[in-house]
């Protein structure tokens, strides 16, 4: 055995630990002097499978002095227990090195220092490994840099701090005067192959891949309500169950609950409190909204066994080392499998450890989602995580990073970049236009001079006034949070806030409804949505992005399987029994669709018409679909429908009664003119509008302002829909211009999936039922549309009395 590994097994030893096999795996390949993904779950000693195959490299070797080591993390907050993991290490194993954490938080007087004196190994994220690239010197600063690894790279992919990760790593493998050996650590996902070579880019095929191959066992337990309700709604049944969660919180040391949403956390953590007052002190709260110092002391209460149960949101999804957690509670649908067994393994956080997730369904259908997870965790059906192609506005900001830094040669790093996986695409003809576009602002913008960023110097393009280049590094990142509008009426009175994304959907006099009013959009104005009052009554309802997780494919075939089970009274699951009245109710006023057939159900009503269409995939793909089925009718017969979705189908509704059968005779659901039938049946311009300005930002278009002076929203918003404007209409090949278009399409519209399940749907059997009311499936999407339109307490009478005239009709 190689002296090395022996060394790592003793350490291994002398702290009564035994190293497993893919730590072993990971030391001998790392020696052999290979790159690679591991494949290893939180709490496995994935830290000390690349730390310690570092550490034993350097036996008998004096390292050189600098910047040896790095290790990139997604959240700041994961970085104080990979340092005290690391140091302590370190030390025995007598080395004298500084390991040092690099982050938003760390004070300019560290930065100064870490600048000058670098620390053998850094703790850092994307967003600070950029900024260490935009300063003066950055080569000299890598050039000893040996080791790359990016933890929790499943959660960087398919982003554009991913994109950032890539652009980095092509960056040190030209500066570093050693062969570097990069690693990533990622959880299961469905495209590890895929994870491993968009990592390595062009040393794809020197790649080792290692999985740890723990089959940890995650045991599901869905939190059952006592009847399950005939006619369910959305959000209802949650806090109903509360007094069954209690007992729970109560025999478990620490308990973690989940919700999909902030503000469900924010009632969770009221409802709690009220019903049992004695949580108080005990109990705490994490998500995104909250100060950074208020998570902080969270995570250390949890660490350290303080508190006893935290509401919270995928703020804690990542790897922080909660040793204490005993168990987790997921309110709702996850959504995703992947996401769920992410949570799960907060408990239970140690090899061989059985982690314990209960489920606790908000409505009564929800519990088929949680057999539907058991099953998928078991096959380990995960979803994949799709790599983002040409992110021009990242790489933009990168061009420019180098520049403010040393500069850069043009055809060096053409093929640098060409190295990647999101670039390997890029044409000299599209780098040129780059290259142009950063030297003069392009063919629309020449004109001002604010534009003109970069000069040649000695055969290098740079940036050479100080002014733009501290702008620059005030605004390296690719986070960009969505807007929230304030909506008021013409002629004056305030009504409350939306989320942009609903509202760039939207064309001037279309209705919908909030604050309990039907309300008709008039126009966009200074980050304000002008309205005025609409006697319609049909419109639709907004939709929150934070609610808004869409139901992965993997999710959505094993629901459709349960569904399957129900129909044939394969009940072989305790929520396929508990659920079943409900399912018998479906089978008497309708169906259960087979796997081969999409259920159609009308129904008149006080409201109107209702058309309830069930695909089961997802809100996402409801919500395209429903406005391409409502463009494809409203083009044979003028007409307006009311719009609303849930995961498992989507509702139509109009004032007036039409031939529903001979509509389907025209094919709504045909692949001819898919892509332009939705372009024009959704304000796509609006859409590309919105996602211009993100793009706008992160390619340096639009400076948001200095620290305690950032620039008001309203003018970031002006300023981006000029220059959309301006592109559109004197430069539609702007390259940026064509980005916006292309990642409504691709990302916001899911086309591929969509295109998916358009034929799927175009190889099903149509079943179509007009129902004398509604049925158990079409049920919960009628009160998700009413919801606006009502306070919770008048909605919960409301649904009552629905429910009860439906159940004894």
């Amino acid at each position: 055995m190689d002296k090395r590994i022996k060394s790592g097994i003793d350490w291994f030893e002398r702290k009564n630990w035994k190293p497993f096999p893919f730590q072993i795996e990971t030391w001998e390949n790392y020696l052999l002097g290979h790159s690679g993904l591991l494949n290893a779950p939180t709490g496995s000693g994935k830290t000390y499978a690349l730390w310690i195959a570092f550490l034993i490299s350097k036996l008998d070797k004096k390292p050189k002095k600098g910047l040896k080591f790095l290790w990139i993390l997604p959240l700041r907050a994961l970085s104080k227990d990979i340092q005290s993991a690391m140091q302590e290490a370190t030390h025995n194993f007598g080395y004298d090195w500084k390991i040092e954490i690099r982050t938003g938080d760390t004070s300019t007087k560290d930065r100064q220092r870490q600048k000058k004196t670098p620390p053998d190994c850094l703790i850092t994220t994307p967003e600070s490994l950029h900024l260490l690239l935009s300063q003066k010197k950055a080569t000299e600063y890598f050039k000893n840099l040996e080791a790359v690894v990016v933890d929790e790279w499943h959660e960087l992919l398919g982003s554009k701090r991913g994109i950032q990760v890539e652009l980095a790593l092509s960056s040190f493998k030209e500066f570093s005067l050693n062969t570097i050996k990069i690693w990533g650590i990622s959880a299961t996902i469905g495209n590890l192959s895929e994870a491993q070579k968009v990592l390595l880019g062009g040393n794809n095929k020197q790649g080792k891949f290692i999985s740890a191959n723990f089959d940890k066992e995650i045991k599901i337990e869905s939190i059952l309500p006592d009847e399950v309700e005939k006619y369910p709604w959305a959000g209802h049944l949650g806090i109903k169950l509360i007094d069954k969660v209690l007992p729970i919180i109560n025999q478990n040391k620490t308990t973690l609950i989940f919700t999909n949403t902030r503000s469900q956390t924010e009632i969770w953590y009221q409802q709690l409190l009220n019903k049992e007052p004695e949580l108080a002190g005990a109990i705490a709260m994490h998500h995104g909204s909250l100060n950074n110092h208020i998570r902080t002391w969270v995570e250390e209460a949890l660490h350290n066994g303080r508190i006893k149960v935290v509401v919270c949101t995928s703020s804690l999804d990542l790897g922080v080392d909660f040793r204490p957690v005993d168990t987790i509670i997921q309110v709702g649908g996850p959504k995703g499998v992947a996401r769920f067994a992410q949570r799960a393994g907060r408990s239970g956080h140690r090899p061989g450890e059985t982690s314990k997730i209960y489920f606790l369904p908000t409505h009564s259908l929800e519990l088929i989602e949680g057999a539907a997870l058991r099953t998928a965790i078991q096959k380990k059906d995960f979803e994949a995580r799709i790599p983002i192609q040409m992110a021009l506005d990242v790489l933009l900001q990168f061009m420019v990073t180098l520049a403010v830094g040393d500069g850069f040669e043009p055809d060096k790093l053409f093929k640098q970049i060409k190295n990647t996986h999101c670039y390997q695409k890029l044409t000299k003809k599209e780098w040129s236009w780059l290259l142009t576009f950063l030297k003069t602002g392009g063919e629309s913008l020449m004109a001002y001079d604010e534009y003109h960023k970069t000069i040649i110097e000695d055969g290098k393009i740079k940036v050479t006034n100080k002014r733009m280049s501290m702008r620059h590094r005030l605004s390296i990142g690719t986070i960009v949070g969505d807007q929230v509008l304030n909506v008021k009426y013409v002629k004056g009175g305030h009504l409350g806030t939306i989320e942009e994304y609903f509202i760039s959907k939207l064309k001037p006099g279309d209705v919908f409804w909030f604050s309990g009013k039907a309300l008709e959009y008039v126009r966009l104005k200074d980050m304000t949505v002008q309205v005025k009052k609409s006697k319609r009554k049909t419109g639709l309802i907004p939709q929150w992005m934070g609610g808004r997780m869409p139901l992965s494919s993997q999710l959505s075939f094993h629901i459709k399987q349960k569904l399957e089970n129900l129909r044939l009274n394969q009940l072989d699951e305790i929520e396929l029994q508990c659920i079943q009245p409900l399912i018998e109710r479906q089978k008497a006023l309708s169906i259960v669709p087979k796997a081969d057939e999409l259920l159609i159900e009308s129904v008149i009503s006080k409201e109107g018409f209702h058309i309830f269409i069930f695909p089961f995939e997802g809100r996402f793909i409801h919500e395209v679909l429903a406005g391409l089925i409502a463009y494809r009718i409203s083009v044979s017969q003028p007409i307006t429908f009311s719009i609303a979705m849930n995961d498992y189908g989507f509702e139509l509704l109009t004032d007036e009664v039409f031939d529903f059968e001979e509509m389907l005779s025209l094919d709504l659901f045909s692949l001819d003119n898919l892509k332009e039938d939705i372009l024009l049946g959704i304000n796509e311009t609006e859409m590309a509008k919105r996602k211009f300005r993100d793009i706008a930002s992160i390619s340096g278009l639009i400076f948001k302002g200095f620290p305690g002076k950032n620039i008001k929203e309203k003018h970031i918003q002006a300023s981006s829909s000029i220059l959309f404007d301006v592109f559109t209409e004197y430069e539609p090949e702007n390259l940026l211009l064509k980005q916006a278009h292309r990642e409504v399409i691709e990302q916001q519209l899911e086309e591929e999936r969509l295109i998916k399940s358009m034929r799927k749907i175009n190889q099903q059997k149509i079943i179509y039922n007009k129902t004398n009311k509604p049925t158990p499936f079409a049920f919960p999407i009628m009160v998700d549309r009413l919801r606006e339109k009502f306070s919770t307490e008048t909605l919960e009478e409301r649904v009552a009395k629905m429910q009860l005239q439906l159940e004894n009709i």
